[in-house]
């Protein structure tokens, strides 16, 4: 068996200057040049949380309703669709899959 890597690909959007609208299709993407040989979970779940000034360690991650799951890491991107939640400017984005990369701060409105 050969030795796999952990591989947390950076998140490209949203970024700090992204807004999006709840109840739209948006795209979620990420950088997959960095991607290692060997890659320990190629199986991909992404999650909506927010920070809280101040608190930049709990990110209020909604694990019950992920916005996507089950796709392929390797593919750099999903559409999803933005969840009726509070309008706000302290949204994150969390993927999951072999480690956890987290978005910059981004907007939700309704």
């Amino acid at each position: 068996v050969l030795p796999r890597d952990v591989w947390s690909p950076p998140i490209i959007k949203p970024d700090a200057h992204t807004v999006w609208t709840a109840g739209t299709t948006v795209e979620v993407s990420w950088d997959t040049s960095t991607r290692p040989r060997q890659v320990t979970n190629y199986d991909g779940r992404l999650v909506l949380g927010y920070l809280e000034d101040g608190d930049e360690t709990d990110e209020h991650l909604d694990f019950d309703h992920p916005l996507a799951e089950g796709f392929n890491l390797t593919q750099g991107h999903i559409q999803v669709r933005v969840p009726d939640v509070d309008p706000a400017n302290d949204y994150v984005v969390i993927l999951f899959g072999d480690s956890g990369n987290r978005s910059p701060r981004f907007t939700i409105l309704n």
